[in-house]
C-alpha cells in the first residue's frame, strides 16, 4: 500500500470518526429540545451525519481492499436548511431566556461542523490526486450547508438570548 492510501485512510477514520460524534450529538440534542421543530432538525442532522458516516466508511472498505475508492459510493441529496429561523420555531423565542440547553446545542453544533470543514479542506488541499481533491471538496461543500444554517439561526437567537438572559450590560 503506498503512502498516498496509507494517508486517505487515516483521514478518512478521522473523518468517520467525527461523523459518529456529530451524530451522537445530535441525537441526544434532539431528545433533549423541547422545540418541536428543533427536534426534526437535530434528527435530520442525525440522519444526515450517519449517512456521511456510511458514505466515508464504503470508500474506507474499498481503499482497504482494492487500494482505490469506492466507484460505488455516492453522497445523497441532503435537506435544504434555509429561513431565519432555520432549525427553531418561532415559539423558542418565546422562552429564550430559559433556552440554555438550545444555545448550547446550537453553540457545539456550529463548531463540530466548522471542525469538519476544516478536516476536509485541509484533506482536500493535500490531495495528489484529483479524484482525491474533489471528494474532499465535497465533503466540504456538505458540511458548509450545515455550518451556515446552524450559525445563520444562532446569530439570529444571539443577541436576544444574552439580553433575556443578563449577559449584556446594557
Amino acid at each position: 500500500m503506498d503512502e498516498t492510501t496509507k494517508e486517505l485512510i487515516a483521514a478518512l477514520r478521522q473523518a468517520m470518526t467525527a461523523e459518529r460524534t456529530g451524530h451522537t450529538f445530535y441525537s441526544m440534542a434532539a431528545q433533549n429540545t423541547d422545540d418541536p421543530v428543533g427536534k426534526e432538525a437535530f434528527s435530520q442532522l442525525a440522519r444526515e451525519e450517519t449517512e456521511h458516516f456510511q458514505f466515508l466508511a464504503a470508500h474506507y472498505r474499498s481503499l482497504v481492499a482494492d487500494g482505490v475508492l469506492s466507484p460505488s459510493a455516492k453522497l445523497k441529496g441532503h435537506a435544504e436548511v434555509m429561513g431565519d429561523s432555520p432549525i427553531f420555531s418561532d415559539a423558542l423565542k418565546e422562552r429564550l431566556k430559559d433556552a440554555h440547553f438550545e444555545m448550547s446545542a446550537l453553540s457545539i453544533a456550529v463548531q463540530l461542523e466548522l471542525n469538519g470543514i476544516k478536516h476536509y479542506r485541509e484533506q482536500a488541499a493535500k490531495a495528489k490526486l484529483p479524484e482525491v481533491k474533489k471528494f474532499f471538496e465535497d465533503l466540504a461543500e456538505w458540511e458548509t450547508s450545515h455550518y451556515n444554517a446552524l450559525l445563520r439561526q444562532q446569530e439570529s437567537l444571539q443577541d436576544d438570548y444574552w439580553s433575556e438572559s443578563g449577559f449584556q450590560p446594557f
